[in-house]
């Protein structure tokens, strides 16, 4: 019998001590930041390759990870959150103490990409590594749900890790359960650059639906490139066959970095921009997401960015290429980092009355023919153009689809004259005739370079 009561005594006894100590654990926790601990948050994981990841306790997503040293070495979690279920969340830094891990995984990553030509050079090159990280460190997020919704409850945001104990971290997760199993992301941009591989980069928000407009993909990248675009990302949640052999092509060629965005598989996107019209949990597939993290994925890769969608070209009408506009605008608008260019559109239900470039090789190929839209509609009084944006990255903190939501720079709004969006597509003024129209030959002034380049991307693509 005493023996029982002493049995008893000790296991309450036990659980006593276990329930301060998980007590004590939970306050530590929720203090603002804690003294660092040892990595004894197993069971861990890194991030997986698909960009997007739960976080913990709650309905909202994590999307990448990067040091802002425009706020002090603060890290900046690209996120998804649910504007109804705000909750305090955390963050938990870690560094990964091992002084060869970076130059480890830079060879992994080299090796991998011989392996494998299509891979993209810009993968994050630590993502599945398999060393344990060392100190870590608590704290509580700022979160900034960004000022622009359209009216869906899952919002593009920041959430922001800020403490002086950041310096050496390396991985970071975002969590509202200090007890789930956490999932790490690489904390990018570690360091500031001043010279970049890029000098100019179009960020396609994203493609879905199974989009296959193969023919105008091809001419839009291949018009790209005569007026001076290096690199093309894209965000991928679905394609048709002939686009995906495009993309294979302009990956293997080393222009076009593929990002897969399987946001439907956490969410319902909606297919619209407004939610009073199209419903859904975010806008537009999440295409406010993919614009802020292209931002930062290419803040120190790329010179300048174009933030515009697959069918629109951003186009200089009083210069040669990009360099030479944003010399001259850059001279003459030193402190601006924002260049709004005025969107035009071009139905895709007029043709070009002499069938000039109806070629036959194309007609096999699905897709509009750009180059025989060339009926531009008119400006509409007291009706504003819409704007796409070329931006110095280093200049922007928050972007939404038309203009910025925070820069550190000014903002110019370029001229008509100048540089305008070549956008074609269905009208927005159908009743118009052809007559009532502008006639805009701007892409033709392109043709002897940009047919034979064309036909070149579609027959060693194996869409031809």
């Amino acid at each position: 019998m005493m023996q029982r009561k002493l049995a008893l005594l000790i296991g309450i006894g036990a659980l006593t001590i276990l329930l301060i100590l998980r007590w004590e654990h939970t306050i530590t926790l929720m203090n603002r930041e804690t003294a660092s601990v040892q990595s004894a948050l197993q069971p861990w994981q890194w991030a997986p390759t698909d960009t997007i990841t739960p976080i913990p306790g709650s309905r909202h997503l994590m999307v990448s990870a990067f040091k802002d040293h425009r706020l002090g070495g603060a890290i900046r979690v690209i996120s998804i959150i649910c504007r109804q279920e705000r909750q305090p969340l955390y963050c938990v830094l870690c560094a990964n103490t091992d002084a060869n891990s970076k130059a480890d995984a830079n060879a992994n990553a080299d090796a991998n990409s011989k392996a494998d030509p299509n891979a993209d050079a810009t993968a994050n090159v630590d993502a599945k590594a398999d060393r344990p990280l060392g100190q870590c460190t608590f704290l509580q997020a700022k979160v900034d749900v960004h000022s622009e919704s359209f009216g869906f409850s899952f919002v593009t945001s920041d959430v922001l890790c800020m403490s002086p104990a950041l310096q050496q971290a390396t991985h970071v997760s975002i969590t509202a359960n200090p007890y789930a199993k956490l999932t790490f992301l690489s904390i990018q941009n570690q360091e500031v650059k001043e010279s970049f591989k890029y000098n100019f980069t179009v960020c396609i928000s994203n493609i879905f639906g199974e989009y296959n407009n193969a023919l105008q993909f091809a001419q839009t990248m291949e018009m790209y490139k005569l007026i001076g675009v290096q690199r093309v990302v894209i965000y991928n949640t679905s394609c048709g066959p002939d686009v995906e052999k495009i993309l294979k092509y302009y990956r293997k060629e080393g222009m076009l970095e593929v990002v897969p965005w399987p946001i439907d598989k956490f969410l319902t996107p909606s297919t619209g921009w407004k939610y009073d019209l199209h419903h859904g949990d975010i806008h537009y597939y999440g295409q406010l997401t993919t614009l802020n993290e292209c931002i930062y994925r290419y803040m120190y890769q790329s010179k300048y960015l174009l933030l515009n969608d697959i069918d629109e070209i951003i186009m200089p009408y009083k210069h040669a290429n990009l360099e030479k506009l944003m010399g001259t605008l850059q001279q003459q608008h030193p402190n601006a980092g924002v260049f709004e260019i005025e969107n035009h559109i071009f139905p895709k239900t007029q043709f070009d009355d002499s069938g000039r470039f109806r070629l036959p090789q194309w007609r096999s190929v699905p897709g509009v023919n750009i180059l025989e839209h060339v009926y531009r509609e008119p400006d509409r009084k007291h009706v504003l153009n819409p704007t796409k944006l070329l931006i110095n990255p280093r200049s922007v903190e928050q972007t939404s689809v038309h203009s910025t939501l925070k820069q550190f720079g000014l903002v110019f709004n370029v001229p008509f004259d100048v540089c305008r969006i070549i956008h074609v597509r269905g009208p927005l003024q159908g009743k118009l005739s052809k007559d009532q129209l502008f006639v805009d030959k701007k892409l033709w002034e392109f043709e002897k370079l940009l047919i034979p380049s064309i036909d070149r991307a579609l027959n060693e693509s194996g869409v031809l």
